[in-house]
């Protein structure tokens, strides 16, 4: 069985050659748009093209990252972007976007796609429809366990990485708004705050929102053994020395050698490290913040990190073929691949001791400061004749430099200027046409203005009778996290749902929309598809959407110019979900066992948030004021949906009523990103 791949975070130049040195297979970095780490030092085009020869000098690949999500007007950057990217010869691009992955496939179909941790894969549908998309490889979200981690890989052949060390978002990747709402810096966009780090308290316990740093390397092993093909290491933001202590950690967990624990911990980590997900242990030990004795333990290790990339690593063979006789010498140097001769002078006559292969093989044995090292050595020397130390020593070094040259040199993947293609536009309503979403049937009432009404479908199979009071109005909301040992409950289901004639769903993520279409149907894309421009409104709709509800990240302005070939929704009020969790920070000490469902937890400025529990299986964070645009003018919008929450049957009447009005509400509210611009 093949080792897995290691792969390092590179967020400048120094951490890149620190990865490389202390062994990393593969290292991902970012260009100057469009990934996920903006904060990054990152790599412009003349940096990119050095990084790619660098790496592929030594046998390492590069995977650039354009894992944010992109607008229509930036949709010819994009483009430029991808010929900057194709024109280096990086090895793969890690995408959250399905625009990017379109686009990539049309410019340059050579190039590998992986599917980033930020699509929210978590379960077979999800790697299955990734894969048919064209990813080759798919970076699973963190949250999962052993055993679904081997569910997902026993049923797809795409390759799958997972994380194995750094930080831990305590929002599942790609559900996150929470930076977005609060200050307009969109960790979708790689711009994230970080707002969760900050001393938010539940009930008694302090920075609940701040997960302990994972480490998973002491389970390299049965990573191995489930057939993880790459593992992760997370820390584009970090410095060289952490890259070289975590990499050189991986390098050994994945040869069965030890590793110092304490010193991996020392150079960065929250209160320690945790596992909690992997093995299906997600209690309040997850839990940790960054401490100051966290910040002082570094210090004293940093000079110690620093020698583990201070010399340049030899991995690479070289062998040497020496001829030499009076008229001339010629040295060959080959890596297997690659041959490179050097001609010099013929030897001179001996006077004294003359040239013997012993003594020649010790000049060509000297390959340090380079990333060669000798291998094989053959000689074809004439009797008699000698050869100085010098010419040796300079041819050698001429030879390895042309070697290196020519290993380092890039190979651009073909960019193509592809037909363009128009979306069809579809006709959009004067005025909206409204939506009313409930958390719970009890919530729930008819309404003549609105035409869908929507419930989760763990509320319609507990509560039949809503198919009689709402008919064809129903809509089916399927849960926004559907983790492993829970999808043959909601396939089910879905069966369910046809046996009582309900033939709508709404579907937040790629898994849950395949798994419905699959099924005949109508399906219904939440905001939860991250939904920013018209590219990929398309290809959720060839994925079988009926209509997409826009992220509440894009502007107003934006969606009103959209095109869209079937009909387009916004959220027109509702405490947005601003992040889903696996964790609950809700839990106490005997976990979820004392939890009604619905929790405070309170920010350092004593302002209250709800979190909602869905099920036991995952639990959502809500915005601490409502979002209402009832009383904005929108055009060329289809829907709005008012999604209800925590709100009491009389308030949510008052809302419908206000907003079919086009009145105000009052108390606190807030236009959201609607009508500000997103970072």
């Amino acid at each position: 069985m093949n080792k897995c791949e290691i792969l390092a975070p590179a967020g400048g130049k120094e951490q890149l050659i620190a990865a490389v040195r202390c062994g990393a297979d593969a290292v991902y970095l970012g260009t100057e748009q469009f990934n996920a780490r903006s904060s990054a030092t990152n790599f412009d085009r003349a940096a990119l093209n050095e990084a790619v020869g660098y790496c592929h000098a030594r046998n390492v690949k590069v995977y650039v990252t354009m894992n944010t999500l992109v607008t229509d007007n930036e949709i010819n950057d994009v483009i430029n972007e991808i010929k900057t990217i194709a024109e280096s010869g990086a090895d793969a691009v890690i995408i959250q976007d399905l625009a990017v992955a379109r686009l990539w496939k049309e410019y340059c179909p050579e190039m590998k796609l992986h599917a980033s941790t930020q699509m929210t894969i978590h379960n077979v549908e999800g790697a299955k429809q990734a894969e048919k998309l064209g990813f080759e490889r798919i970076v699973l979200a963190r949250e999962l366990t052993a055993a679904e981690i081997k569910q997902i890989k026993d049923n797809i052949d795409a390759e799958i990485e997972i994380f194995v060390h750094g930080a831990l978002c305590m929002s599942i990747s790609g559900t996150c708004l929470l930076s977005s709402m609060i200050g307009a810096r969109s960790g979708n966009r790689g711009k994230c705050a970080q707002p969760c780090r900050l001393n938010f308290k539940c009930a008694d316990r302090e920075y609940a929102l701040s997960l302990k740093d994972l480490s998973l390397l002491e389970n390299a092993d049965l990573l191995n053994e489930i057939g993880v093909d790459s593992l992760k290491i997370e820390g584009r933001m970090k410095r060289p020395e952490y890259v070289a202590a975590a990499v050189s950690a991986a390098k050994n967990a994945v040869n069965k050698m030890p590793y110092d624990t304490q010193k991996l911990q020392a150079v960065f980590s929250r209160s320690g490290f945790t596992n909690g997900y992997f093995t299906g242990k997600r209690t309040l030990d997850m839990f940790g913040y960054r401490r100051k004795e966290d910040v002082v333990a570094a210090a004293p290790i940093l000079k110690d990190l620093a020698v583990l990339y201070k010399d340049e690593i030899q991995k690479i063979p070289v062998s040497f073929h020496l001829k030499t006789d009076l008229n001339i010498t010629e040295l060959t140097a080959t890596d297997g691949t690659n041959t490179v001769c050097i001609t010099g002078d013929g030897a001179s006559a001996a006077i004294n001791k003359p040239l013997d292969a012993e003594y020649a093989a010790k000049s060509l044995s000297k390959t340090g400061g380079t990333c060669f090292y000798t291998d094989k050595l053959t000689f074809d020397i004439a009797d008699g004749v000698a050869l100085s130390a010098s010419q040796m020593n300079a041819m050698r070094r001429d030879a390895l430099d042309r070697l290196y040259a020519t290993r380092s040199e890039i190979t651009p993947k073909k960019f193509i200027i592809p037909e363009k293609k128009s979306i069809p536009a579809a006709l959009h309503a004067f005025q909206p046409k409204l939506r009313l979403r409930f958390e719970v049937f009890a919530q729930a009432f008819n309404d003549e203005r609105a035409e869908k009404i929507i419930l989760p479908v763990s509320q319609i199979i507990k509560h039949p009778e809503a198919v009689e009071i709402f008919g064809k109005k129903l809509v089916a909301q399927l849960p926004a996290l559907i983790f492993g040992e829970n999808e043959n409950t909601v396939a089910s289901n879905l069966d369910k749902l046809k046996d009582l004639c309900v033939n709508d769903v709404m579907a937040d993520n790629i898994g849950a929309l395949s798994s419905a279409a699959k099924k005949g149907f109508t399906v219904h894309g939440g905001h939860g598809l991250n939904v920013l421009n018209s590219i990929a409104f398309e290809e959720y709709v060839s994925l079988g959407a009926d209509d997409i509800t826009i992220s509440p990240e894009l502007n107003i302005s934006a969606i009103e110019r959209m095109t869209a070939s079937k009909q387009k929704g916004v959220i027109g009020y509702g405490f947005l979900p601003l992040m889903r969790f696996r964790a609950c920070p809700a839990q106490g000490k005997n976990g979820c066992a004392d939890c009604k469902g619905v929790t405070k937890i309170t920010d350092r400025m004593n302002t209250d948030f709800y979190i909602v529990c869905s099920n036991k299986k995952y639990s959502s964070l809500l915005n601490s004021v409502p979002l209402y645009i009832g009383d904005k003018n929108i055009k060329n919008i289809d829907f709005a949906t008012l999604y209800f929450t925590v709100e009491k049957p009389e308030l949510c009447k008052k809302i419908v009523a206000a907003y079919a009005s086009k009145s105000s509400i009052s108390g606190k509210k807030t236009g959201g990103l609607y009508y500000r611009e997103l970072l």
